[in-house]
């Protein structure tokens, strides 16, 4: 059976986005430098060459994986997911009961994941704690600093 992988929308674009640039731009412009490095002679000792192939084997690798990934991909609809539970896709705005800080997350899936624009994979530590949790409650999540308690001030879904 296919494992799926759960995704936004808008991170299924992104990838197809990147699959599209590296098929269109990079992988002819690897190709081009392979034929300009094979110009010149000798390729045992063409250090232009190994790193256009080297450089075509990371393009390859990857267009395989970007392949992968979006055929196996299930995108949520989150439009219209009920907004009083924290589900896949939801924005919700947390207050450490410890520091009184607040931050708000996005849960995504695990190839949109990116702390510093606020989103936070699916199967993370503190996306796993707060799936199926509703506005006020607390939530304790289990971090590498210890268990760290959090209340839910706010859930909305885009």
């Amino acid at each position: 059976m296919v494992e799926r992988v759960p995704m936004t929308r808008e991170g299924y674009e992104q990838l197809g986005q990147e699959l599209k640039r590296l098929q269109q731009e990079e992988r002819p412009r690897v190709i081009q430098a392979i034929a300009e490095a094979r110009a010149h002679g000798d390729l045992s000792e063409n250090a232009e060459y190994h790193a256009a192939k080297e450089q075509q084997s990371f393009v390859e690798g990857r267009i395989r994986l970007l392949q992968d990934k979006l055929g196996r991909a299930q995108v949520i609809d989150t439009s219209n997911l009920p907004n009083d539970r924290v589900v896949f896709g939801a924005t919700v705005l947390l207050e450490d009961c410890e520091s009184g800080e607040r931050v708000r997350y996005r849960i995504v899936g695990a190839d949109e994941a990116d702390i510093e624009q606020g989103k936070i994979s699916v199967n993370s530590p503190v996306g796993r704690a707060l799936i199926g949790h509703a506005l006020d409650d607390a939530v304790k999540v289990k971090t590498p600093s210890g268990i760290r308690e959090f209340t839910i001030l706010d859930i909305s879904i885009r």
